[in-house]
């Protein structure tokens, strides 16, 4: 096999990763996301069938759920090169080449884990979440969702964003790397970008900008609490957002 392929397989093995943690930070694997770029670049479409299920892509699933002791609900697609690990639930959803998806997480019905994105260990992406793919230019930062984080339904969150650990999104947030993510909870703002700190309990949230034609209100994101350390891991994102008295 190629140096390509061997990344490629070690990648599907779980051996090798797009980023990894750092101490309090993330290291990126640029040389990584290069073989990945290479592999798409040196692969031929071909038909594939599935069961009742036919496919035509560049890249193969992924298999070996059994032994992997991973739960995967028709027609849930993972590609090749994707790892996935121990007690991970697929519903019906899609997990790219390079994801790297952490043990006892759910990814629910039509959640999509973008190529090279880094979820963590009993995370919830709830129905309809979209995780984006990242892998250029070769050395950016892919998405990361820490462990325990519970990201709401039809949240979107691309660019690299960063989810800290336990942190809980409402439905319907959008983080991309310039959406401001404001900190309301204090007598003064505390603005992020990129970066949602660890335990953040944050939902959508607008804010006012000026234009010649007039002032519109711009998406953000406001972090209005903290999840309280007796909340368990396992607390549904209505008992999260009650703490707070805002309805999911």
């Amino acid at each position: 096999m190629t140096s390509t392929e061997d990344t490629i397989a070690a990648l599907d093995r779980g051996e090798v990763r797009v980023a990894e943690p750092d101490g309090d930070d993330w290291r990126v694997n640029g040389e990584v996301q290069e073989a990945i770029l290479d592999f798409f670049r040196g692969r031929q479409m071909e038909p594939r069938e599935v069961g009742p299920f036919e496919y035509h892509d560049k890249i193969p699933l992924k298999t070996g759920y059994d032994e992997l002791g991973v739960r995967v609900v028709p027609p849930a697609t993972a590609r090749y090169g994707a790892f996935l690990s121990r007690g991970v639930v697929l519903m019906p959803s899609y997990v790219n080449i390079g994801a790297w998806v952490g043990p006892n997480t759910m990814v629910d019905t039509w959640a999509t884990v973008g190529s090279g994105a880094q979820i963590g260990a009993d995370v919830h992406l709830a129905g309809g979440v979209g995780i984006g793919g990242v892998l250029e230019p070769p050395g950016a930062r892919p998405v990361i969702v820490e462990d325990g984080a519970f990201i709401g339904s039809r949240s979107i969150v691309v660019e690299g964003v960063r989810i800290g650990r336990e942190a809980v999104l409402a439905p319907n947030v959008t983080l991309t790397a310039s959406v401001p993510i404001i900190d309301v909870t204090g007598s003064e703002p505390v603005e992020y970008r990129g970066y949602v700190p660890p335990r953040s309990v944050v939902v959508p949230g607008t804010r006012p900008k000026r234009f010649p034609a007039g002032t519109y209100h711009l998406a953000c994101a406001l972090i209005i609490g903290r999840r309280s350390e007796s909340t368990d891991l396992k607390t549904s994102l209505n008992d999260a957002l009650r703490e707070f008295e805002i309805g999911s």
